[in-house]
């Protein structure tokens, strides 16, 4: 199975408009800012960029082959696919996960991950429940999903694909997208064990956003 990346192509565009209005104002003050208000701008100029590039270009999904990888703006996280147990929308999307436990109680181990690359609104959602009611009524069948069989509660945790759930947005065109990649993934090695989440935090995110916040604080404090 080939690598697939979501991301949001509106927060992709709001990063490259800012940075070309950050690089053009920062520009303006090396040329004509000669006092302090001049270097807390490019300070605040910076700062602001940091956190876009956390808050806006950092986030995305990737499917790989073995495992699902979370990329929010501090952290990433790494979920094998036979330790997803579904997926859905809220305002983000929710990716629930479990695995067996390997303490002495044998308790199995459930962590929910929410993903910022795509997201959706409430109102969205209402009117894609509306769909799915005139459809349960009109008689049309759902998809089978490995996520039906495992999660019995249904559409709302994750369940079976609906012919059309990907029409309510882009938030629900990836959820339908990350359960396929996950059926083909369990229907290709279906004896892989589920094993627990890892996450790691972004040294170049945290750099990006403290560094300048640091020193725009030192900026306007001297």
């Amino acid at each position: 199975m080939e690598k697939r990346v979501f991301r949001s192509p509106t927060a992709a565009a709001v990063w490259w408009v800012w940075v070309l209005f950050a690089a053009g104002n920062l520009i303006d003050i090396a040329v004509q800012g000669r006092d302090r208000s001049s270097l807390v701008a490019a300070f605040v100029l910076i700062a602001v960029t940091g956190v876009l590039y956390a808050g806006a270009q950092r986030p995305r999904l990737i499917a790989e082959s073995d495992e699902l990888v979370i990329v929010n703006p501090l952290r990433e996280y790494r979920i094998g696919w036979a330790a997803i147990t579904s997926v859905d929308t809220t305002d983000l999307v929710r990716v629930r996960c479990e695995w067996p436990g390997s303490g002495p109680g044998g308790e199995p181990g459930r962590k929910t991950f929410y993903a910022w690359a795509a997201g959706t609104s409430r109102r969205r959602q209402h009117l894609a429940q509306i769909r799915e009611q005139r459809r349960s009524r009109s008689g049309r069948a759902p998809a089978a999903s490995v996520f039906g069989a495992r999660d019995g509660a249904g559409a709302s945790r994750g369940g079976p694909v609906r012919p059309g759930a990907v029409e309510a947005g882009d938030a629900d065109k990836v959820v339908a997208a990350l359960r396929e990649r996950a059926d083909e993934a369990r229907s290709a090695a279906p004896e892989t064990p589920a094993g627990p989440p890892s996450s790691t935090w972004s040294r170049p995110a945290l750099a990006a956003v403290g560094v300048p916040l640091l020193a725009l604080l030192i900026a306007a404090l001297a």
